[in-house]
Formats: C-alpha cells, sequence, structure tokens
C-alpha cells in the first residue's frame, strides 16, 4: 500500500484553497476547472492605480507559505480572490500575478549577491529604427548608444554586479541558470513572456522579480521605468534559503556531461583527448586511430545539447526519498554527496535516450539535431547507427560498473537494470509501430490506436527515470503501479502537446510546420481529424498525404491546417491532455513522502508545457487552383 497522504497541510493565506504544485499548498483534489487565462493581460491604465495595487500586493505576498514555490494555478486563484475582492476587471488577472511573484520573491532575491543576479531586458524597449545593436546566440549586444532606456538600466545593472543580457524568454536564462552563472533573475517583459516564464523558471525555485511593459507592442514599448531602477537596486541581504529550489539538482543532471564529470563516472577506454575541446567532424575523425573513432563521436554527442530532464528526474526522486536536502538551504553542498551509483544511473538513462535520437534520426531523415547536422549527415548511416548501438552499451556499462565504497545492493541494481531494459524494450515497440505505420499504404489510424503508440514511445522513459531514482533509495515496489500509471499519463499528455507544437516548427533543429504530417508520423491530430471529417473534407485530407505532388507546400499545410481546424482537433486534443493530466496529479495525490508528491507535481508543471495553437492562414481553399484538387 501507498503511505496515505498526511493530514494538516498549511494553506498559504485564506485565499489560496485550491493547489497541487507545492504538496504544503492546499488539496489538490479541489483543483478548479482550468481556465484559459492568455486573453487577461490588460495593464491597469494609471500609475496611481498600479502603485496602488502593487502596494496591496506585497500585503498579501506576506502572508504566503514560503517554504516552496508557488505554480500557476495558486498565483491565479489568489490574483483572483484579490481582484474579486476589489471588484477590478478581470482583464488585469495576467498582471496581478506577476506583481504577487516578484513580491513572494523579493525576499529570496535580496539574499543573492547582485553579481550572482541576471538582469534581463527585452528587445522591444530599443528604438527600432537606427539600433546599432548586433546579435548573438544570448541576445542583443547593446550599444551605450543613448537612443533608448536599455543603456541606462544595464548601467545601472552593470555599475552593481549584475550579468545583463538583452533577449527573450526563459530557455536561454534557463540554460544561464543551470549553467551556475547566475542565482537570481531580475527582468522586464511583456505579460505573454512572463506568463511563459513562469513555470520554466519560478516552479524551479529560482528568485524572480519582474516588471511588465505597459503594452505588448513588439516596437518601441514603454515601462514605468521608477519600477525598474528599484527592482535592480534591490539591496542585498545576506539570509539563508527558505524557499525549496530545484536549480541545484538541475545543475547536477546538467554537470554530470561536462568533460571531468564524464571522464570520471564513465571514463573512455580509447580516444583520451579532451571531450567537447572541438567540433568533432568527418575530417576530424580520419586524424584518430580508427578504433578511437566510434568512442570519440559518441562521447562527444553524449556532451553536446539536451535539457536533461531524465537524469534529473533520477536524482530528484532520490533526493525525494532520502530527505530532500538537495531542494533545502543547503542543496548546493547536498548534490555533491550523492551517491556515484545514482548518478551513473541517471546518466544511464540520458545516454539510451541520446541513443534513440541517433536513431530516430536515422528513421524519419532528420537532418539537424541540437541545432547541428544529426550524426548520421555528419558521418554517414552506417556510422550513425554503430555511434547509436555504441552509446546503448555504454548505458549498461555505466549501470554494471561498482566502486569498492558502493552502498547500493546488488537487488537495487538489478532491479534498475530490469526496469531499463524494460523501457528499452517498449521504447522499441512504440517506434516500430509507428514506423510500420509510416511505410504502409493504409493511412487509416484510430485515436485509441494513435494514443496506444504514444504510451510506448514516451512513457517508458519517465517511468525508468523516476523508478531508478526511488529504487536506489530503498525499497520501491509499492511504488510500481502508481509510478507507471502517472508516467503513461504524463508521457500520452506530454506527446500530445509535442504534436500540437510541430505545427509551430522548430527553429533549433531547422524543422518546419507539420513536419509529423508530411513526414508520415501517426499523431492523434491526424486520427482525430479522420475520426472527425467526412465526405470531401475527408478525401482532401487524405489526398494532402498521399498525392503531395498535387500541391506547393504551403498548400498542402494551409489545406491541412484549415482541416484540422473545421475538425476541431487542437482543440480535442488539448482537453485529451486535461484529460490525462488531471490522471496524472490524482495519482500523486496520494503518494508520500510529502517531497515525492511535490517532485511529481514539479514534473506535470514543467514537462507539460502549452504550446501556442497555430492558426489557420488568410489563405482560403477556394485559392488553391481547381486543378490542384482532388476529384471526389
Amino acid at each position: 500500500m501507498i503511505p496515505p497522504k498526511e493530514s494538516g497541510l498549511s494553506t498559504a493565506t485564506t485565499s489560496n484553497t485550491t493547489s497541487h504544485s507545492a504538496g504544503t499548498q492546499g488539496d489538490s483534489s479541489a483543483r478548479t476547472t482550468r481556465r484559459k487565462t492568455s486573453h487577461l493581460k490588460d495593464v491597469p491604465p494609471t500609475l496611481e492605480l498600479r502603485e496602488s495595487l502593487r502596494s496591496r500586493c506585497a500585503e498579501v505576498a506576506k502572508r504566503i507559505d514560503r517554504s516552496v514555490p508557488l505554480n500557476k494555478d495558486q498565483m491565479e486563484q489568489i490574483a483572483r480572490r484579490f481582484l474579486e475582492e476589489a471588484d477590478l476587471p478581470e482583464g488585469y488577472l495576467g498582471w496581478m500575478m506577476v506583481m504577487i511573484s516578484s513580491e513572494f520573491w523579493k525576499e529570496s532575491l535580496a539574499a543573492v549577491p547582485p553579481e550572482r543576479r541576471l538582469f534581463l531586458l527585452p528587445h522591444c524597449l530599443k528604438h527600432a529604427e537606427g539600433c546599432p545593436a548586433e546579435y548573438d546566440q544570448f541576445g542583443m549586444n547593446c550599444k551605450e548608444c543613448g537612443a533608448c532606456s536599455i543603456a541606462d538600466f544595464r548601467s545601472i545593472a552593470e555599475e552593481m554586479g549584475y550579468r545583463v543580457l538583452v533577449a527573450e524568454g526563459s530557455p536561454v536564462v534557463l540554460k544561464i541558470i543551470i549553467g551556475g552563472y547566475v542565482d537570481a533573475v531580475v527582468g522586464v517583459a511583456c505579460l505573454n513572456v512572463l506568463e511563459k516564464a513562469i513555470d520554466k523558471v519560478l516552479l524551479a525555485g529560482i528568485p524572480c522579480m519582474a516588471v511588465p511593459l505597459l503594452s505588448s507592442d513588439c516596437r518601441n514599448t514603454k515601462v514605468d521605468e521608477s519600477w525598474v531602477e528599484q527592482m535592480i537596486r534591490t539591496p542585498y541581504v545576506a539570509a539563508s534559503q527558505k524557499t525549496r529550489s530545484y536549480v541545484h539538482l538541475m545543475r547536477a543532471a546538467s554537470e554530470l556531461f561536462e568533460s571531468d564529470s564524464l571522464q570520471k563516472l564513465a571514463p573512455r577506454i580509447r580516444d583520451q583527448s579532451p571531450i567537447g575541446s572541438h567540433a568533432v567532424t568527418a575530417e576530424s575523425i580520419e586524424n584518430l586511430d580508427t578504433i578511437a573513432a566510434t568512442e570519440h563521436i559518441a562521447y562527444d554527442f553524449l556532451a553536446r545539447g539536451g535539457k536533461h530532464s531524465r537524469p534529473f528526474i533520477t536524482l530528484a526522486a532520490y533526493d525525494a526519498m532520502t530527505g530532500a536536502e538537495c531542494t533545502g538551504s543547503e542543496g548546493s553542498d547536498a548534490v555533491k554527496t550523492l551517491p556515484v551509483t545514482v548518478q551513473r544511473a541517471a546518466m544511464s538513462i540520458e545516454t539510451f535516450h541520446k541513443a534513440s535520437l541517433v536513431h530516430d534520426d536515422i528513421e524519419d531523415d532528420d537532418g539537424f539535431r541540437y541545432g547541428q547536422p544529426a550524426v548520421h549527415q555528419r558521418f554517414g548511416l552506417p556510422t550513425a547507427i554503430n555511434v547509436g548501438d555504441y552509446l546503448i552499451g555504454l548505458g549498461y556499462r555505466l549501470l554494471s560498473r561498482r566502486d569498492a565504497d558502493d552502498a547500493i545492493s546488488a537487488d537495487a541494481r538489478v532491479d534498475v537494470l530490469d526496469a531499463l531494459a524494460t523501457a528499452h524494450t517498449r521504447l522499441a515497440e512504440g517506434q516500430g509501430a509507428e514506423l510500420l505505420w509510416r511505410d504502409s499504404k493504409n493511412r487509416q489510424l484510430s485515436p485509441l490506436d494513435a494514443l496506444k503508440v504514444y504510451a510506448l514511445k514516451t512513457s517508458p522513459a519517465f517511468e525508468a527515470a523516476l523508478f531508478s531514482g526511488i529504487r536506489l533509495a530503498g525499497d520501491a515496489e509499492a511504488y510500481r503501479k502508481p509510478i507507471r500509471d502517472f508516467c503513461r499519463n504524463l508521457g500520452v499528455a506530454f506527446q500530445i502537446l509535442n504534436d500540437i507544437g510541430d505545427w509551430n516548427g522548430d527553429e533549433d533543429n531547422k524543422l518546419s510546420a507539420g513536419g509529423d504530417l508530411f513526414g508520415g508520423r501517426p499523431t492523434i491530430l491526424w486520427a482525430l481529424a479522420l475520426d472527425t471529417l467526412q465526405g470531401d473534407e475527408r478525401d482532401l485530407l487524405m489526398s494532402v498525404v498521399e498525392s503531395p505532388e498535387k500541391y506547393s507546400n504551403s498548400e498542402r499545410l494551409t489545406i491541412a491546417t484549415r482541416l484540422y481546424h473545421t475538425a476541431g482537433v487542437f482543440e480535442t486534443a488539448m482537453q485529451l491532455v486535461d484529460k490525462h493530466q488531471a490522471r496524472a496529479e490524482k495519482i500523486a495525490d496520494e503518494l508520500e513522502p510529502e517531497s515525492l508528491r511535490r517532485l511529481m507535481y514539479f514534473l506535470v508543471d514543467t514537462v507539460l508545457e502549452r504550446p501556442e495553437v497555430p492558426t489557420p492562414t488568410l489563405i482560403s481553399l477556394s485559392s488553391i487552383p481547381v486543378n490542384t484538387l482532388p476529384i471526389v
């Protein structure tokens, strides 16, 4: 039996009645129905009103439990109650959430020295005409020309010791934080950007404060400049960490794949040149011993790119079952004591994942991975297949190694090995089902069959990562079924969101919108469309896939997008995401210890990132030449 959920959980405020992320902020079973908030981005019109509301938000924030981070749902509930009691428009909801969040984190941010803070500015504060700034991989290199307020803010921040970045969005911020360069963020952004940043940055327990732009206009916008200066000048007040944070575990997962850690945990046998010291190319490989070449390519690919979410899950699950010290006030020291066996297990899961990526890129003939040509594009198909096989062998080698002072039992090792082997075979079954469908002439697919493939393709890796961490910490028998059920629902929801995101493309990997459909991959969107469309519309959709020579690429995308909207597949798919997410949360509700439950809620909130739903183009189907449409 799973230990019963403890009673008497504290509440953050009298208005914070439902929540789940923290596990201590209320009863998740009372969570309200999900609502769309993307349209609620109005900014109070006068400085006087904004000042008054910010002051009242500070009072609200003082009554919130700071032991764990607030999530987006909690902030929404508090903000809604505030607006209702103040008889203010619902449109201010997004702005109020930013104010409450900033006040919640103000004390924690003050405890971070300025030289460990990042100051983030948006591109749109610049004057669009004649801006001399250039861009690099992290953002805009602002020149102090005096034409806009960016330089003024930047000067103040740099005098205090801040790192300053002019860029948009949370991915680059997380990359900088996980890299260990900073421990807190202050920023300026529009409400649309800030909403997307909440789940990714704040849920990890990273102290953040923000001043919203006064509009979402992306050119020459304005901001309350005195607020920005006050925020930058937040004085340093030495204090211990109060709010739990996953940052140290996220960094530990990323650091596993740095040169020194790789050499320590998985020392190379053949090639001893520094890992990642230079770009690996077909030409550079020719200078190596032929036997060492495979190892060198494999280690280089292992060290480059990726979010390292699976190794993070393993490390965090182990920590959750052994006292959760890595998320506490001494987390930076606690992660250094994680057993080597746990680190190797976490690394092995990423190694298996990287092997699957090499093989997936071959099977799908994808051109890019992590912003550079895929392995088979650089070294050829046979070498890439072999590199993927090598990474599989390396994964099992990591699991089999045992040091003299290793305290992990042999039974635990066997159970972890069995879990990873099971995940490996189930993933192969899911990929095999996808490939067989892709290469078949029959394009029929039911929504149920699509979801079965999803459950095999994505869920096993989450399950193996979570189970491994729990099992290495102790007996995990009581957790087997809930973990499998949780991960199945999480994985299915993740894959659905991934398919929706496919319609927005992927600049990093040079993927265009609609790649899954036109690449012949079975998706829930395709299955739902076939299940809903009738007659001529259904025949037209089939023709776009079965007779691509009849259309240009833009026509195919236009037709498919419009027919998908006609069938309502994006809305139905999002309803399926909500259903599977609710099931995952219900399973997490009943698990103990609280630190494990908190981790599972964190995974739900961060893994299931909602993409933008694509909108139909202005081109109507009637604009497609008649001779390209199928005869029905």
